[in-house]
């Protein structure tokens, strides 16, 4: 009898998992009848949720990417924010990634765990431990913190454990590419109501992005994905990119947005840097210009001499070519708020130059050191937004540390491109995803000096994904060379 009775149970994993599905949907199908409601069958879900997580989990990465263009941010008590749905789906990525690598560390190789942009990325994040440790914002700290341990390991870890082949990179980037079209197309309906006017263009995007500059910066950095994407492929899939692009140009060009319009050629320019083996003479130069002005504007207070004047300092929403021409006068508002925020910045640097005031405290922190001279008419800032440079943000909450950790993972990068550039053949897959992937991090860092977007989930998604990119194709090109040595 005992052995009749043995023969219904299950006896291997596979029948166990499907016994348990059926337990759970007949008990939560009667509850359900029971209760009159469909809650019932939350054990269900829950439960399919869970094995999800433990067989396909990187279903829940590309959906990441598929909604990331969607993502809101909601205010949470004591001054906080969550974007929603990326940072949950971030929080519980974090964990499978995690765990995965825990199980299977050999999916990733040592050679790419010990490369320099990963152990770069480990001193920073550890680097912010310690500024955190003296923040005068412990809260806000930690959850900057806790923020960007989960974007770097979805992002980077993540991306070197699922992204092992090129076509899985660009079905990541053509999965984000759709959403962020749809989003085009929305904002567009939106601001043809406003006969495309440049005043109206931060209310058109509202809806889907906080600003106009972060919707322009998005359209921008996705657009070497799409020519590159293009270049790559052939037939229905070339189509696709090619409208992908035509699509986010339009989007681009109405943004009115002129960071990211001049982000093109900039990337342009420095792929011709690379090309040619200048990146260090670039490097070099920048790093001269930027002791230079620093040491002219800091010399008998030179910066005081560029101090605008508060009755001319405006904005001409009504007509770009006038919000240009203010620009290089010195005399548009958004160009001189900039201004009176890195004043600000700088005498933070000078009370607290080794740690800083601590991650994600700048606001309202920076309103002690403001200099009345540079004073605009929106130097309210209700908005609560930050310095407009992510390299003077880091300096002031982190410290010449903080900063130099981040201009050291930026050049690092950029030589990395470069020396990947002429390891990879011409008009292969990782030499178009190299290039893909390299420009739309220069597109990022560019933007990075007027704007702090590394923490916007629309963006640093890309940021550190193109990083870990860089790291994959370097095994790809090595692996190109070593079969080609072999051979010979």
């Amino acid at each position: 009898m005992k052995a009749r009775l043995a023969q219904w149970f299950p006896h291997t994993p596979e029948q166990r998992v499907f016994a348990g599905f059926i337990g759970v949907l007949l008990g939560g199908g009667a509850a359900a009848v029971l209760l009159h409601s469909p809650l019932g069958l939350l054990p269900l879900v829950a439960g399919l949720g869970v094995l999800l997580l433990l067989t396909e989990w990187r279903l829940l990465y590309y959906l990441l990417f598929l909604t990331l263009a969607f993502s809101r941010e909601m205010p949470l008590p004591g001054g906080l924010s969550l974007d929603v749905p990326s940072e949950p789906l971030l929080l519980v990525l974090t964990g499978c990634v995690l765990a995965t690598f825990l199980m299977r560390p050999q999916a990733v190789s040592g050679r790419e765990l010990r490369h320099p942009l990963v152990v770069i990325l480990l001193l920073m994040l550890l680097w912010s431990a310690v500024s955190t440790a003296f923040s005068v914002d412990t809260t806000k700290s930690v959850k900057y913190l806790l923020a960007k341990t989960w974007y770097l390991v979805p992002f980077g870890l993540g991306t070197l454990l699922l992204l092992a082949r090129p076509a899985a990179l660009w079905r990541v980037a053509g999965i984000y590419t759709f959403g962020a079209c749809l989003t085009v197309v929305i904002v567009a309906v939106r601001h043809a109501g406003h006969g495309f006017s440049f005043e109206s263009i931060n209310e058109a995007v509202q809806l889907l992005y906080r600003n106009h500059v972060i919707y322009a910066t998005v359209l921008a950095l996705l657009l070497p994905f799409t020519l590159y994407g293009a270049r790559s492929t052939q037939g229905a899939a070339r189509l696709g990119w090619r409208v992908a692009m035509g699509i986010l140009l339009f989007g681009l060009i109405t943004s009115y947005t002129r960071a990211s319009v001049l982000s093109l050629p900039v990337a342009g320019v420095f792929y011709g840097v690379a090309r040619l083996r200048q990146t260090r003479l670039l490097l070099v130069a920048a790093v001269v210009a930027l002791v230079a002005g620093a040491g002219y504007f800091l010399n008998q207070n030179n910066y005081m001499l560029y101090a605008p004047e508060f009755e001319k300092t405006v904005f001409n929403g009504e007509n770009f070519s006038k919000h240009l021409e203010a620009t290089y006068k010195l005399q548009d508002v958004s160009g001189m708020e900039r201004v009176y925020r890195w004043v600000a910045a700088g005498r933070m640097t000078a009370a607290k130059p080794l740690v800083g005031s601590g991650p994600s405290t700048f606001y309202p922190e920076y309103k002690r050191y403001t200099v009345r001279s540079f004073r605009t008419y929106v130097s309210e800032n209700p908005e609560k937004s930050t310095t407009h440079n992510y390299f003077l943000l880091v300096l002031a909450e982190q410290g010449f540390p903080g900063l130099l950790l981040l201009l050291i993972l930026l050049g690092t990068a950029l030589l990395t491109f470069e020396h990947l550039y002429h390891l990879t053949r011409p008009s292969t897959q990782p030499r178009y995803v190299l290039l893909a992937c390299g420009t739309s991090l220069v597109i990022i860092i560019f933007h990075l000096l007027l704007n702090e977007l590394v923490e916007v989930d629309k963006i640093g998604s890309f940021f550190f994904l193109n990083l870990a990119m860089l790291i994959r194709v370097g095994t790809w090109a090595r692996s190109e060379v070593m079969s080609s040595d072999s051979v010979i």
